[in-house]
């Protein structure tokens, strides 16, 4: 071991090359969370936690959020974002947890990427309604079957043009149901449940 005189000792030596190398692991590992990226590169995702509805969450037409003349609420908590696509001209994705509904006795709800892709991840529903309340009838896919045309719920909003994630308006692409819009109001109206 060298004095102070004749220079650095060597455990002093050892303790100097340690510091940068001790600073460069500790930058070199962090996690980048700052910038949203995983140090590759690449922004991390964070996985849509998804919803399932029970009869319960059916809410009378009134107590959702008209848009030119069909209904909109969410189960997740992002009403504003459900409504903010249904107002969007262009279209969009429908967050998960929205629900919409043209006439109390069915209604659609979009679920978490990957419940099912044909549908754009909409889950579909036939409900009976009364004063008591709602069930739930029939729920899935391509064999919920819609009660104006007798067919297919997916079928039907599978024409809706693609940047209307599966929502069929006039304008969307969709065939036009078999009733005017006299009837739909008129079902609409004759929602048998109270108001929470």
């Amino acid at each position: 071991m060298r004095s102070a005189q004749g220079g650095v000792g060597v455990f002093t030596h050892a303790v100097l090359m340690a510091i940068p190398i001790t600073i460069a692991v500790a930058v070199g590992c962090s996690s980048g969370d700052d910038d949203g990226e995983d140090g590759a590169g690449t922004t991390e995702t964070t996985a849509v936690e998804d919803v399932v509805v029970d009869a319960d969450d059916f809410k009378p037409l009134p107590d959702l959020t008209a848009v030119r003349g069909f209904f909109v609420d969410n189960v997740a908590g992002d009403l504003e974002g459900s409504l903010a696509v249904a107002n969007d001209s262009e279209g969009g994705t429908y967050p998960v947890g929205t629900v919409i509904q043209l006439i109390p006795q069915e209604a659609m709800v979009k679920r978490a990427p990957g419940f099912d892709p044909d549908s754009n991840d909409w889950e579909f529903f036939t409900l009976d309604v009364t004063a008591a309340g709602t069930t739930i009838v029939t729920r899935g896919g391509s064999e919920v079957i819609n009660r104006f045309s007798g067919t297919s719920c997916a079928g039907c909003h599978s024409a809706a043009e693609p940047q209307f994630d599966f929502v069929c308006e006039d304008d969307h692409g969709c065939a036009p149901l078999p009733v005017g819009d006299d009837v739909i109001t008129a079902i609409q109206n004759a929602d048998p449940r109270p108001r929470r």
